[in-house]
């Protein structure tokens, strides 16, 4: 059997000393995280965050930074994921926006609330990066290089 990751793209976003999070429904249960989501076929890394941002807020993100890629197992026999955690700003909410399938809400949260809330994280990811942002852990996004021939 051939092991494929899965490739996903994360964004931190920070306003005040809060953070974006979406409150998700994960098998009946509430769990929370950064908009994230799956790398798209023929899509680059900073378009996939930005969809997936859109898709699960309504925000326009822009991208400014990476920082981190993260390889990430939760059970020996799982899948796993390379995540592309991207730090940026919003702008342009458009409150009329229908948030993607599965989330419940948005929340602007602190880190001390991110941290309390540690038992319903989506994944350990989620405050790990957060503390990544925190200690100022950024790259720049020239890092990332795509070569993609369009689809005729």
């Amino acid at each position: 059997m051939v092991w494929k990751p899965h490739v996903t793209v994360a964004a931190i976003i920070e306003h005040g000393g809060q953070f974006l999070l979406v409150e998700e429904d994960i098998d009946g249960q509430p769990q929370f995280n950064q908009p994230a989501g799956h790398l798209e076929d023929n899509e680059d890394l900073l378009c996939a965050v930005r969809r997936e941002v859109f898709e699960e807020t309504g925000w326009q993100f822009e991208p400014e930074y990476l920082v981190a890629i993260q390889l990430w197992r939760k059970q020996p026999d799982g899948p796993s994921f390379v995540r592309f955690c991207f730090g940026g700003h919003c702008h342009s909410f458009d409150a009329s926006h229908t948030l993607d399938t599965g989330i419940i809400a948005t929340h602007w949260l602190t880190a001390a609330d991110i941290k309390a809330q540690q038992l319903v994280l989506r994944s350990p990811l989620v405050l790990i990066s957060i503390e990544q942002f925190l200690q100022d852990q950024r790259h720049p996004l020239s890092l990332l290089q795509a070569y993609l021939e369009p689809i005729t």
